[in-house]
């Protein structure tokens, strides 16, 4: 959790190259860690489109939504960055990262949150 918190506060201050180089690191380390929202972002920085989309793979997997939706309109260009097979697993394996957290303790406490704000 460290380094996905350094690495939020490395990004929104970034003002040079090392201070770059630091919210890179501390992505990276975020993402070994599981944390789908740094490795999503590790594509968006990544100079080499084939690696950026293997990220992006790996982050819907995990039931990152803005990671699906950047392979769907990478998709729909049709330029072979990525393939059908790859996206069908894709979104097979975001929709089971998806219904995995679902629960009947989280949609009450959704439904008591809903409640509150009224």
């Amino acid at each position: 959790m460290y380094s996905a918190s350094c690495f939020l506060l490395s990004a929104q201050s970034s003002s040079s190259i090392i201070d770059e180089w630091k919210a890179i690191h501390h992505a990276e380390e975020a993402a070994i860690g599981g944390h789908p929202d740094a490795r999503y972002l590790l594509g968006c920085f990544d100079d080499n489109i084939d690696r950026a989309v293997k990220h992006w793979i790996i982050a819907a997997t995990q039931g990152y939504d803005d990671a699906i939706k950047i392979l769907m309109v990478m998709d729909s260009f049709g330029d072979g960055l990525i393939s059908k097979e790859d996206l069908a697993a894709a979104l097979r394996a975001h929709q089971a990262a998806v219904d995995a957290t679902k629960s009947p303790q989280r949609n009450e406490a959704k439904e008591h949150r809903r409640m509150s704000a009224s």
